[in-house]
C-alpha cells in the first residue's frame, strides 16, 4: 500500500506536510524583513526572497526540497541575529 517513510504516511501527506514547512517559512523570511531599517534595502531583500522562493517552486527531489529548508532557516537565523544587532 502507498506507504512512505513515515511509517503509514503516503507520498502526498509528505508533500503537504513539505509545503506547509515551505510556506512557514516564506511568510517568517518575509515577516522578519519588515524590520529592515531602509525601505530600499528591505524591497531589495523582499525580491530577493520571492525570486528565491519562485525558482524552487517546482522542486520535487525530497532530499533537495529539505536541504533549501534548512539553509532558508539558517539564512532567516543570520537575518534576525543581525537585526538584532542593528537594533542595538
Amino acid at each position: 500500500r502507498g506507504r512512505g517513510r513515515g511509517g503509514g504516511l503516503t507520498a502526498v501527506c509528505w508533500q503537504f506536510l513539505r509545503r506547509q514547512q515551505v510556506l512557514q517559512l516564506y511568510r517568517r523570511i518575509l515577516r522578519a524583513l519588515r524590520d529592515v531599517p531602509t525601505e530600499a534595502d528591505r524591497r531589495y531583500l523582499q525580491e530577493w526572497a520571492r525570486e528565491e522562493f519562485r525558482r524552487n517552486k517546482d522542486a520535487t527531489e525530497e532530499d533537495a526540497i529539505r536541504m533549501m529548508i534548512t539553509q532558508g532557516n539558517m539564512q532567516l537565523q543570520e537575518l534576525q541575529r543581525t537585526l538584532k544587532l542593528a537594533k542595538s
